[in-house]
């Protein structure tokens, strides 16, 4: 569930650019999806499942939002190249990259098979190599752009029955520091957002419960709320961000540094 707020960006701070998301049908994706559309950008979403997908795109057009889908499995070469070919033939050109697809479940270590671990890497960290080699490729080298990789901020202490989820978060990390180094050259910024506890989103409920025990020792006292994780998305895809690259902006309200989790 998203909580309105008034924005403190401008209202067509990503006007004339086109958006991908992935993962971008329901929750933190659609979020994004919302925000940059909100501030101009045509956007286009994909994910696995067709009918969260229409739901979804209907929801943001009814915003006045510009807005296409793709269903795909970002674990899959083929089906990425083939959603980001129907994004440049519907809207003629790839800006802002936003690989937010990912995996989780909680497990001990003693109970996570090798399957499951595996699911969880290919999704998060293989997912956002396919997507982001496959944009750089077909248009982002030529013409350059903006990738945001969504992260996490619970690798950086360890986070019990994620081992899974730390170490894919881990991996998107260091390729986007690797990434920023490469393809800098080509006009493409590479960059991170790591959220931290957002208010009223299943996964987190799941995994660390509900907003009083995730804030206990938060410095700001309360969890995020999807809006602000994804306007820091916006911030980083804009052109007010045009210096900045290889870098993560942790959006946590100081929990990882209070060992929140």
């Amino acid at each position: 569930m998203t909580i309105a707020r008034r924005s403190p960006f401008r209202a067509d701070l990503v006007q004339g650019k086109v958006a991908l998301i992935t993962g971008g049908a329901t929750g933190l994706g659609l979020e994004i999806a919302r925000v940059l559309g909100g501030h101009g950008a045509r956007v286009a979403i994909c994910s696995r499942k067709e009918a969260n997908l229409q739901a979804a795109v209907e929801a943001l057009r009814q915003d006045g939002i510009e807005a296409a889908y793709g269903v795909c499995d970002v674990r899959r070469h083929d089906e990425v190249t083939a959603v980001v070919e129907e994004v440049l033939r519907t809207f003629g050109q790839l800006d802002i990259v936003v690989n937010n697809a990912a995996g989780n479940f909680p497990v001990p270590i003693s109970a996570l098979s090798p399957n499951g671990f595996k699911a969880v890497v290919d999704i998060d960290l293989l997912g956002t190599f396919n997507v982001s080699k496959t944009a750089y490729e077909l248009w982002l080298r030529e013409h350059g752009g903006a990738v945001v990789n969504i992260s996490a901020a619970i690798q950086y202490r360890g986070m019990a029955m994620q081992a899974h989820v730390v170490s894919a978060k881990a991996g998107i990390d260091a390729l986007t520091r690797t990434c920023a180094i490469e393809w800098g050259p080509d006009g493409v910024r590479v960059n991170v957002v790591a959220p931290g506890a957002m208010s009223r989103t299943e996964g987190v409920k799941r995994i660390a419960g509900d907003d009083q025990h995730r804030t206990a020792r938060n410095p700001l006292r309360r969890p995020g709320l999807t809006t602000e994780v994804a306007e820091a998305v916006l911030f980083l895809a804009s052109d007010a961000a045009s210096y900045v690259t290889g870098a993560t902006l942790v959006v946590d309200g100081g929990g990882w540094l209070a060992g929140e989790g």
